[in-house]
């Protein structure tokens, strides 16, 4: 089959490769033809030999999420018929022609999406699912924030937030993102062009945030814990700003903060498919009625891979690159 293959981490060496097979489906497995895969920051991390698989995925294979249609079920599948159309997350090798993975993890994709429109869903909503509403308890009426709002996470984050009834503020280095997240309901941006300065401006419109949607760490962490709410939560995603930063523990005691560091691709199976389940009961029917929508910047086809990542790294992207095959 053809993927998506890394000859060097050096960010650069990425091409549409031969490789072998994926692996018939055992048992709870079911075998894909991909259709259509999202790129994610950390398949750019992959890339430079900074953020490798766990075991039993190739460093050399890239791909977090897909959709595509069941072609091989293995024992003990009953829940899905040959030809279903799926997507799925998944912690590495999806960017190829075929995937194997448990069918616990498995949901199907919106009868009113192709599958490229789908592609941006599984990594993106699950991720912010889990992050805002699971682990930090996004209330109906409570104040999200978000930094890198123009993400795929972030722009997730926000529309499951906003049919929850919340109010959110976003920030953004660029402030042409934020103009565009208004039209899926950000009631404030604030741009960090010159640097993580916000939380004054976060008090301009209300006392302290409930939660942190954290997709940069670095320097934006102190901003963040500044920003919050007595009994806030700050849910710390992503690390692009970098993995140290300074914390005010009076502060940090004084607001009775909870501070959450989470990742989705490393967790037990059992733990992807509860996030999976929490994600698809609580939000998937709200992508038939168009209550929320995958947001895509831009589509290539599997073997324009490279400049997928170049763009993708560019940080020009509203929402999420998304690869055909």
């Amino acid at each position: 089959m053809r993927a998506v293959y890394f000859s060097e981490f050096d960010g650069r060496s990425i091409s549409l490769h031969d490789v072998p097979d994926a692996r018939p489906p055992g048992s709870g497995e079911v075998r894909i033809r991909v259709r259509a895969a999202g790129l994610n920051r950390a398949d750019l991390m992959q890339a430079r030999g900074s953020y490798p698989p766990p075991a039993g995925y190739s460093p050399n294979l890239p791909g977090l999420e897909f959709t595509g249609e069941i072609t091989e079920r293995g024992g003990g599948v009953d829940d899905w018929n040959i030809g279903d159309r799926v997507m799925a997350i998944t912690a590495g090798e999806a960017q190829a022609e075929f995937v194997t993975i448990d069918a616990r993890l498995l949901m199907r994709v919106p009868e009113s999406l192709s599958f490229t429109e789908a592609a941006p869903i599984p990594e993106a909503f699950i991720t912010a699912h889990d992050a805002v509403l699971t682990q930090g308890q996004l209330a109906s009426g409570e104040t999200l924030l978000i930094h890198a709002v123009g993400s795929g996470v972030g722009l997730a984050a926000l529309q499951m937030a906003k049919v929850s009834g919340n109010t959110v503020i976003g920030t953004s280095r660029t402030a042409d993102k934020l103009d565009r997240c208004r039209e899926f309901g950000l009631n404030h941006g604030i741009p960090t062009t010159h640097g993580p300065v916000f939380a004054d401006r976060v008090k301009e419109f209300t006392s302290g945030v409930n939660v942190v949607l954290d997709l940069v760490g670095g320097t934006y962490f102190l901003e963040s814990l500044r920003a919050l709410a007595v009994k806030g939560r700050i849910i710390l995603v992503g690390l692009t700003a970098g993995r140290a930063s300074e914390i005010d523990l009076g502060m940090t005691l004084q607001k009775r903060a909870k501070i959450v560091g989470t990742v989705l691709r490393a967790r037990p199976i059992e733990e992807k498919e509860s996030a999976t389940g929490a994600f698809a009961d609580a939000f998937l029917p709200q992508f038939e009625n168009g209550a929320i929508k995958p947001v895509i910047d831009r589509v290539f086809h599997a073997s324009e891979a490279q400049a997928a990542y170049e763009y993708l790294s560019s940080n020009e992207s509203f929402g999420k690159v998304v690869l055909e095959f």
